[in-house]
């Protein structure tokens, strides 16, 4: 199975930067979309042969999410059933047969860390969300997670220590996911590969020059980690300030 993960950034604008193309050259089973900036029916987006869920933000023009899959779900759920935390279109869950497909966008901390008390209530509720549903059945998570797990994910990350995705807090959140069960699986097959980010700044040629965050996972419950095949990094692939992530997996 082949799923993708892709924060586009507004899709609208990424409809007239390829992306159309790219999904058809890729044929992935499932698309994961974060920060779609649009609701449902905005543009048109033409992919004959899949299942579409939308889940925008009250906010127009601000966060959101969807997935397109060539498989219909067993059940459909919409953000994470968390009072204070269902308004910005952050979550979809699928449900199929055998295990959970949840596409997430985290919310970002702010410069100054401005949001960082909302940044860890989330992370609870959504761990929270999460466990519950990996005592169903497995789990896999994609999507912009907005945090640069260790020093290894970062171009730069002495000096962006404390900064929004590489504060401690943000660090040790993703740390408690992990310890609740779950594997971040480029990290699994590629330990110690350096120079592997999903996200640039459009500032300073930062692409270019390859000074980059990794920020956008694949994280599956630990008990599937041994049916993962590969996870790429697909910075070849332009059209927004993140680069999509390929899982191939075996369910």
């Amino acid at each position: 199975m082949k799923l993708i993960t892709w924060n586009v950034n507004g899709l609208r604008a990424a409809l007239g930067k390829g992306f159309l193309d790219f999904v058809k050259q890729e044929e992935p089973d499932m698309i994961c979309l974060q920060e779609t900036k649009m609701q449902q029916g905005q543009a048109e987006v033409d992919l004959p042969g899949y299942f579409e869920y939308w889940n925008s933000a009250e906010k127009k023009g601000y966060s959101g999410t969807a997935i397109f899959t060539k498989k219909e779900p067993l059940s459909v759920r919409y953000d994470i059933e968390a009072e204070g935390h269902d308004k910005e279109g952050r979550v979809i869950t699928l449900e199929y047969e055998s295990f959970f497909l949840v596409t997430c966008y985290t919310p970002n901390a702010k410069d100054g860390l401005a949001r960082i008390e909302y940044r860890m209530e989330w992370e609870d509720a959504f761990r929270g969300y999460l466990s519950t549903l990996d005592r169903q059945k497995p789990v896999i998570l994609c999507g912009d997670l907005n945090v640069a797990h260790e020093e290894i994910d970062l171009k730069n990350p002495k000096t962006n220590h404390g900064n929004a995705g590489f504060s401690d807090e943000e660090r040790g959140k993703f740390r408690e996911l992990l310890a609740a069960g779950f594997t971040d699986s480029f990290r699994h097959l590629y330990p110690t590969l350096t120079g592997a980010y999903t996200w640039w700044s459009y500032r300073a040629n930062a692409r270019v020059n390859n000074a980059g965050w990794r920020i956008d996972y694949f994280v599956v419950s630990e008990r599937l980690k041994g049916k993962i095949k590969d996870v790429i990094l697909r910075n070849d692939i332009f059209g927004s300030d993140h680069c999509p992530v390929t899982l191939e997996i075996e369910l």
